[in-house]
């Protein structure tokens, strides 16, 4: 646990210290095991310090009363940085997935100091007008009239049905994502609040769209082709409007934290991306 931005944040690292700094930011939601410990693992074996941490009100880091979250999506921008001050790193590559991909976004935008590159997965620039988008974060909220989220059972059961229902070809098989959903509950302060407030959470920052233009550090665009909520328009957008960016689809991958079948491909684009 960490102090970060006013609150604290439950961070783990992998890796040697002396490596440069790759953090994962994950969508809205989620608990920083989605960013599951081989994964982090083959990126740090290539040479970098890699960071991965529970957003607020997610995993153990400070939760809020279900439905208050007291926060906006701009305070998630902190944390970020926060995450990365309590480290005592300066800069860092950055990895943002889904609404993290939206806070990597932003980070490029006002904070490209801080910045060595950046990797936007499974994310949107906004205002991408066809196909639309379910959600501007990504996905949608679970809803907690439906789920009983002090239930175990219950809640592992809508935390798996939700990453199927979101996945692709290649999305790890039920058993698999059981074991990863309940240890995820075990360690959640607050179920509820995890998976109620960010979407609560106001936006209160100017749009982005319009400044991706000023982004200058090297960006890299990794975006399923069967993402159910942002299609491909949304990733050749942000290829488009960012200077030098690449962009790299996965085949049959959905809206999805990397499915082990493509570790291979993802890890060696974050890889060559931030040598």
């Amino acid at each position: 646990m960490v102090p970060a931005n006013g609150v604290d944040l439950c961070v783990e690292t992998f890796g040697d210290r002396d490596h440069p700094a790759l953090l994962l930011i994950g969508g809205a939601a989620s608990a920083m095991d989605w960013w599951e410990d081989d994964f982090c693992r083959r990126l740090a074996d290539g040479g970098r310090l890699v960071i991965r941490y529970d957003h607020r009100d997610t995993g153990r880091s400070t939760a809020y009363p279900v439905g208050y979250p007291r926060y906006t999506a701009a305070d998630l921008v902190g944390d970020a940085l926060g995450v990365l001050d309590a480290l005592g790193i300066a800069r860092a590559h950055v990895v943002g997935l889904s609404m993290g991909g939206g806070i990597a976004q932003r980070l490029a935008v006002e904070d490209p100091c801080r910045l060595l590159s950046v990797t936007l997965m499974s994310t949107s620039p906004g205002d991408v007008e066809e196909p639309a988008a379910s959600s501007d974060a990504g996905g949608t909220p679970s809803d907690p009239v439906e789920t009983d989220w002090s239930d175990r059972d219950a809640a592992v059961d809508r935390l798996v049905a939700d990453v199927i229902a979101c996945g692709g070809k290649f999305t790890a098989d039920e058993r698999h994502l059981r074991e990863l959903a309940g240890r995820i509950f075990d360690r959640t302060t607050d179920m509820a609040a995890s998976q109620t407030n960010h979407w609560l959470a106001a936006d209160t920052g100017a749009p982005i769209r319009e400044r991706l233009a000023t982004i200058t550090m090297p960006a890299l665009v990794l975006h399923g082709t069967v993402d159910p909520f942002f299609s491909m328009a949304h990733a050749q957008a942000l290829a488009r409007e960012i200077p030098g960016a690449r962009l790299v689809p996965l085949e049959d991958v959905g809206h999805e934290n990397p499915p082990a079948a493509v570790w291979d491909v993802v890890t060696a684009e974050i890889l060559r991306h931030t040598s």
